[in-house]
């Protein structure tokens, strides 16, 4: 069964324009370890800190490193199965339940009873006087409603990059776990999305995401009223275009930061880069 969304036109040329960044970004960000590390801890902490963890982007690090750490047992658990669990992300086939469950339980270790299980019991979302936001679907059709949506998105020819986004969105409706929905979500999307280019391992998505957190709940909460969940899709695919986009630099010996203009195509964009970066060491060029 499809998912319910339709494809417009916004999607579309956002799509394209991603495409398009990508094929700019490519031949930096892969090669360049120190970033991938820190993006791969941007990550984590933006994905936990959405859930109210409290350490900061310095303790992740540290505990990654494996330093000690004063916190909260919990949190600081939080963020070692994090690790445990994006370190997996580009062995993880992405429409396939025994790996989702695998993250799931790499995510919760030692946090939930039922970590890489669907619950046995119903679940809702409640604002802070108590009213009902949400309810997850009863535990009884959990089985049924994941085993169409994977089989969806192993069948179907829809963009990865709206697939990513519509996955996204149906982990939060369905609500399948006891626990941890919120961070299999976005760790999914970005699953689907390395699984189609691998350069979405080392971009942190997340981080944008907590930094619109109040939007990004408000549009979980407007699609949740509608028949489709387009406007949860094109939130997502402008938060990864802009998360792209804020990487459309590269760093000289200088460490000054190149910005690249709009409306270049890949082949000027990367001559710009180029140009731009020989300028920062000399003083002027001649094609004599």
């Amino acid at each position: 069964m499809k998912p319910p969304f339709t494809l417009t036109n916004t999607m579309l040329h956002q799509v394209i324009e991603i495409s398009r960044v990508l094929g700019i970004l490519e031949f930096s960000v892969k090669s360049d370890l120190k970033l991938r590390k820190e993006n791969r801890i941007k990550s984590i902490h933006s994905s936990l800190a959405i859930e109210n963890n409290s350490l900061t982007e310095k303790q992740v690090t540290d505990i990654i490193d494996g330093k000690r750490v004063l916190g909260d047992p919990k949190e600081i658990r939080e963020v070692k199965n994090a690790y445990d669990a994006y370190e997996e992300i580009l062995t993880l086939d992405p429409y396939r339940q025994k790996d989702f469950l695998k993250a799931h339980r790499l995510l919760t270790a030692g946090i939930v009873n039922e970590a890489g299980k669907y619950r046995s019991r119903d679940i809702g979302i409640f604002d802070e006087i108590g009213n009902v936001v949400h309810m997850g679907a009863r535990p009884q059709y959990l089985q049924a409603l994941m085993d169409d949506l994977f089989a969806w998105g192993k069948n179907d020819n829809t963009p990865e990059l709206i697939k990513s986004c519509v996955f996204h969105y149906e982990i939060e409706t369905i609500h399948p776990f006891a626990d941890g929905n919120g961070r299999m979500g976005r760790l999914w999307q970005t699953v689907i999305l390395a699984n189609w280019n691998p350069i979405f391992a080392w971009i942190p998505i997340e981080t944008l995401i907590y930094e619109n957190q109040r939007d990004y709940y408000k549009v979980l909460e407007q699609v949740d009223q509608e028949t489709n969940s387009n406007r949860f899709i094109e939130f997502m695919l402008a938060i990864i275009l802009k998360t792209l986009k804020s990487y459309l630099t590269v760093t000289s010996n200088l460490e000054q930061k190149i910005d690249i203009p709009e409306g270049l195509t890949d082949s000027e964009a990367k001559t710009y880069v180029l140009v731009t970066k020989y300028l920062t060491e000399y003083k002027y060029y001649s094609n004599c």
